[in-house]
């Protein structure tokens, strides 16, 4: 049951990050424009797979800093601030609208292309390490791996399930890119209030 409860809340937080137009689903959906779905949907997996390690060296971090009392109290606080400036910055950029812009340049048809692009893309790993320390993931002496596991699955098919709807929806997404962006910002900022919630119990319980 706790396994399920983690990944369900890990899964839709990989999903929501990824929702906000930026540099890996903006390659998905330029690569689907220009060289079809079938590509992009290559480079969405090799996403995947750089997101799956991604938050397993996560919870390996989180795993030292959660252990260390001082820090954890530390760190708890600080994801606390930033989830409250992400939410903040969320709900603003929707109230204010907008349209994200993306580079013109051609990308690869690999998964090669795809991981690539998702290793320059350094924001998940301190993301899924707030989101670790908010879960109780890897803390203790010794891991508890089905945890560790559905955690890091999650991440990673949640970060999939994002960038297929890109693949699936590239068109659509072309068209109505401000309402998108938008849209995609208000989920952002109650996806920060959920973790803010969270964040908050755990440093109560501290």
């Amino acid at each position: 049951m706790e396994e399920t409860k983690l990944f369900l809340i890990t899964y839709f937080a990989a999903l929501l990050g990824v929702v906000p137009p930026g540099l890996v689903n903006m390659t998905v959906a330029k690569t689907c424009v220009e060289r079809g779905k079938k590509n992009g949907l290559y480079v969405a997996v090799g996403a995947a797979i750089v997101v799956l390690f991604q938050a397993l060296v996560a919870v390996m971090l989180a795993k030292y800093i959660f252990t260390h009392p001082f820090v954890q109290n530390i760190l708890l606080r600080a994801a606390l601030v930033i989830f409250i400036l992400l939410g903040v910055y969320f709900f603003s950029k929707a109230k204010r609208g907008g349209i994200a812009k993306h580079s013109k340049k051609p990308q690869s048809n690999s998964i090669y292309k795809g991981m690539l692009v998702a290793v320059l893309n350094v924001f998940p790993i301190p993301y899924f390490v707030a989101i670790a320390g908010a879960m109780n993931v890897g803390v203790g002496l010794e891991y508890d791996w089905s945890r560790v596991i559905s955690f890091a699955l999650a991440g990673s098919l949640g970060t999939f399930t994002s960038l297929y709807l890109y693949v699936l929806f590239f068109v659509n997404i072309e068209k109505k890119t401000e309402s998108f962006a938008k849209y995609s910002n208000y989920f952002m900022a109650f996806l920060m209030l959920v973790l803010i919630i969270i964040t908050v119990i755990r440093i109560y319980n501290l």
